[in-house]
């Protein structure tokens, strides 16, 4: 018998409970998803390729919630990961304007009762 295969990240809640989820994500949450997603698969693929595609690495970011998904951009003290070299111009604009919201989202997620942010 062929069973569907279940990802972990289908177990884990992308949208957190108000007020948090308008806290962290700002006047349009779904745009602040959409930006660290893209940003993190940005990082991860480069033009050259990958091993993963582009649409994976999106697809598994954004499964994630906001405070998860911050923590692709940063390192383990929370500042922003250098941008990578193959990402120049409007990307690496980009990515910082990303980043920046990575830090604010999980400066104020570390004083709400989340659990571990990752």
């Amino acid at each position: 018998m062929r069973h569907s295969r279940v990802t972990a990240a289908s177990f884990i809640a992308r949208v957190l409970p108000d007020p948090y989820e308008t806290v962290l994500g700002g006047p349009d949450p779904e745009v602040t998803h959409h930006l660290l997603a893209a940003v993190h698969a940005d990082f991860c693929c480069p033009p050259t390729g990958h091993s993963i595609s582009w649409q994976d690495c999106y697809d598994a970011a954004q499964h994630r919630p906001l405070p998860h998904k911050a923590g692709f951009l940063l390192d383990e003290c929370g500042n922003p990961v250098p941008v990578p070299a193959h990402m120049g111009g409007e990307a690496a604009d980009r990515a910082r304007t990303a980043q920046a919201a990575a830090v604010r989202i999980h400066r104020e997620a570390r004083g709400m009762p989340l659990g571990n942010q990752g």
